[in-house]
């Protein structure tokens, strides 16, 4: 299994155009809750916009699909197929803190804009697709990423997390002493943004779609001793990736049979292509679909993302809202708007 090791006390800019950034997030405009919160919350979600988000835990920052244009700023897609934003972003990317991995589910503009790309610091640890990798690696004059891991679905990547002491904590066991690391797992999942059949084939063909991942996040901590060593989840994060409702998703409950998924950030929007005004294809999940994926996976909590931002969404999260109200899931939604928090717990001990 792939590793890498994450260090919180190396406090470096986020982007190579900007040396004074801040050492925290801003304060956020509402923070939310599992609704069978008990307390002890020791982690945090923050909603950006579109499919970005930053996740804190363990003094580790985690970003994920990095967009930060604004209102009015266009994309491209695709051959001959732009859209643009109609929202701002919750911060600036210059007021981003100092983060230690991005989580890159494919290599699209709305989701690695433009701006972005050219202002991210070059050895930056970017998780991602085969596809994003060998585009990011391989730029010339000085311009290429240089600490990029490719996962392909359910390939996984261990992020150890280096301890303030290189002891760690240690717990007095029956048997000998042990040492517990916090650490995360990120496991590729499979998405698709085409439907199966002849477009899916012609898209292979011609390249215009780039190939999509959603990831399985598992918090929590690594315990060795003297005899063995094992990693134990804490809290479990599902994220859908722009994906349609295809069948290579009913694998991911098989693969993890047992074992509790306690969060699903699920990307909506019902995107369409080539525009809204010729709305031939679909290419990520409507409301009718973020339903039926979350009876799928059947996650505790499900905080919709990825709904609004640009013109090219034509399934507002009020048509998801409608649904899920019809399902009789509402008690398993926290809705979050851009600036808005989430807070979660991740256990010390075995979890399934």
């Amino acid at each position: 299994m792939k590793q890498i090791t994450l260090d919180p006390s190396n406090k470096v800019p986020p982007t190579r155009d900007h040396k004074d950034f801040p050492s925290h997030l801003p304060d956020a405009k509402e923070v939310k809750v599992s609704p069978k919160s008990t307390g002890g919350e020791d982690a945090s979600l923050f909603f950006v916009g579109t499919a970005t988000t930053i996740i804190e835990w363990e003094g580790i920052r985690l970003l994920t699909d990095p967009n930060f244009l604004h209102a009015g700023d266009h994309v491209h897609l695709g051959p001959g197929v732009t859209s643009t934003r109609v929202t701002n972003p919750a911060i600036d990317l210059h007021q981003v803190p100092h983060i230690d991995a991005i989580l890159l589910s494919h290599y699209h503009a709305d989701h690695f804009d433009q701006e972005v790309e050219a202002a991210l610091r070059r050895s930056i640890p970017i998780v991602t697709t085969p596809h994003a990798h060998e585009h990011l690696t391989s730029k010339t004059d000085g311009e290429a990423f240089t600490n990029v891991h490719a996962l392909d679905f359910f390939d996984s990547l261990v992020m150890n997390i280096k301890p303030s002491s290189s002891e760690g904590e240690e717990e007095e066991g029956s048997d000998s002493k042990k040492t517990r690391k916090p650490g995360i797992k990120v496991t590729g999942m499979p998405g698709k943004h085409v439907p199966p059949g002849p477009l899916a084939a012609a898209n292979d063909l011609l390249g215009a779609v780039p190939p999509t991942n959603g990831w399985m996040l598992e918090l929590g901590y690594f315990e060795t001793s003297a005899t063995e060593g094992r990693f134990e989840c804490g809290y479990r994060i599902y994220i859908s990736g722009d994906t349609l409702m295809v069948p290579e998703l009913k694998e991911i409950p098989e693969r993890y049979k047992g074992q509790n998924i306690d969060l699903m950030l699920v990307h909506l929007g019902g995107t369409t292509i080539p525009s809204p005004k010729l709305p031939l294809l679909m290419v990520t999940m409507d409301a009718v679909q973020g339903v039926q994926l979350m009876r799928l996976i059947d996650p505790d909590v499900t905080i919709p993302i990825h709904y609004d931002d640009y013109e090219a969404f034509l399934s507002p999260l009020s048509d998801f809202k409608k649904a899920v109200e019809e399902a009789g899931l509402a008690d398993k939604i926290v809705y979050l708007d851009r600036s808005d928090q989430y807070n979660f717990k991740v256990k010390q001990g075995a979890k399934a």
